[in-house]
C-alpha cells in the first residue's frame, strides 16, 4: 500500500509522515509483516524527502 502522498502527489510534512510510521508500528505490535515492511520502507523514503525539503526551506 502506497502512502497517500505518493499516489496523489501531495507533500506531507516530516512530522506527519513520522506519525504514520509510529501508527504503523503500533498497529503491527512491534513486528511488521511483509506488506507492513513494504509500507514502512515507503514511509521512511517519504520521511527522508520531507526532512530534506524542510532543511532546504529553512536555509
Amino acid at each position: 500500500m502506497l502512502p497517500d502522498s505518493m499516489t496523489s502527489g501531495s507533500v506531507r510534512s516530516a512530522a506527519e509522515v513520522n506519525e504514520h510510521i509510529r501508527a504503523l508500528w503500533m498497529r503491527a505490535g512491534g513486528t511488521l509483516s511483509a506488506q507492513e515492511r513494504a509500507e514502512y520502507e515507503l514511509l521512511v523514503v517519504e520521511w527522508a524527502a520531507a526532512i530534506r525539503s524542510d532543511v532546504v526551506e529553512a536555509a
